[in-house]
């Protein structure tokens, strides 16, 4: 909402909401209650209800949600029907397993190229999406204007890949190289993902 700021933890959790209710969604559930949502998430139905305030709230009372305009209005939150632009940096097995497997779609991005180093993968097509050099990168990204771009790339290179795609207009990242990425002061956001942080909080739990 313009002109209040929304909590990061709050931000986090409306994927999460969306992918639960779109699941209701898809199976022709036509409301729910703040409370039978909360047990599906293992949150608190006060925690819901508070969560949704942030954006003006979405249910009556006595009534619960309705499940359709819900979903609907967290994919405006979170403008999936946007299709941002999306492109991928390291075609090697993690970059092939996102373009192959990821739908990107679904989550709001289209994904319209892909860039390696490798002149063997240059001009051929993974999922559909040309792998271009990465020698045209810098004017791909500064005259077609891709939305984010995601790191697949080895990690000694990311951190001045990164610079260089904040440098040329990128507006996000979305970083798999296993390197914090911190761009102070250049106002790009980063999601950096870590496979083992997951792992290892698992074998915490086990």
């Amino acid at each position: 909402m313009e002109g209040k700021r929304i909590s990061m933890a709050v931000i986090r959790r409306m994927p999460r909401y969306y992918r639960y209710v779109d699941e209701l969604y898809q199976n022709g559930t036509a409301r729910i209650s703040s409370g039978a949502l909360a047990a599906k998430m293992g949150l608190t139905a006060s925690q819901v209800r508070q969560d949704f305030n942030c954006f003006g709230g979405f249910g009556q009372q006595g009534y619960g949600y309705n499940v359709e305009n819900l979903r609907a209005s967290i994919r405006e939150i979170l403008k999936l029907d946007c299709s941002h632009k999306a492109i991928i940096i390291g075609v090697g097995n993690l970059g092939r397993a996102l373009m192959t497997n990821f739908n990107f779609g679904q989550s709001g991005f289209a994904l319209a190229a892909a860039f390696d180093v490798k002149k063997e993968l240059q001009g051929i097509q993974v999922a559909g999406v040309p792998v271009l050099s990465m020698e045209s990168l810098q004017d791909y990204v500064e005259h077609k204007r891709p939305d984010i771009a995601i790191l697949t790339l080895p990690r000694q290179f990311a951190s001045q890949v990164a610079a260089d795609l904040c440098k040329w207009g990128i507006r996000g990242i979305w970083n798999f190289t296993g390197v914090d990425l911190h761009l102070d002061g250049l106002e790009v956001p980063v999601e950096n993902v870590h496979f083992s942080e997951s792992l290892m909080t698992l074998s915490y739990r086990i």
